[in-house]
């Protein structure tokens, strides 16, 4: 498991229900109980209270892992086929899901979780990646 740092830039991958499949991107705030935990605030979500203040929680760390790679855009990188697995930019994080078609050029993206099919814009899709034994590995088991 990777060990991250007070200011680090980080994503939170959401357990609880309802937010299954969402990841959320944050900053380390401290790492707490010897990095099984961290105190961490998001970038895109808010208090309930108070929304102008960033939401802060505490988080186990295994739901936390690096930011994934940032993609240099090229007409290949901005394809996507059909049954890719890919994340959209929806509700202030990534939600993973599946490619099912293309209209123009937007992409419809089907969400498992919710059993949502949603057009994007190729600018709010990223190819989705799963963080192993310290590895970006798309879902035919490339490594990065």
């Amino acid at each position: 498991m990777a060990m991250f740092f007070q200011g680090d830039k980080v994503e939170v991958c959401s357990k609880e229900e309802g937010f299954l499949g969402s990841y959320y991107q944050v900053k380390i705030l401290s790492p707490l109980n010897d990095n099984t935990v961290y105190r961490v605030q998001y970038k895109n979500l808010v208090e309930e209270e108070d929304q102008t203040r960033p939401l802060v929680e505490i988080v186990s760390a295994d739901e936390v892992r690096p930011v994934p790679p940032p993609v240099t855009f090229t007409k290949a990188t901005q394809v996507f086929h059909y049954l890719d697995s890919v994340d959209a930019f929806d509700n202030d994080g990534w939600w993973v899901g599946k490619i099912t078609g293309r209209l123009g050029s937007k992409y419809w993206v089907y969400f498992e979780t919710t059993r949502d099919e949603i057009a994007y814009p190729v600018s709010r899709l990223r190819h989705h990646l799963e963080w192993r034994d310290g590895h970006w590995i798309l879902s035919n088991d490339t490594f990065f």
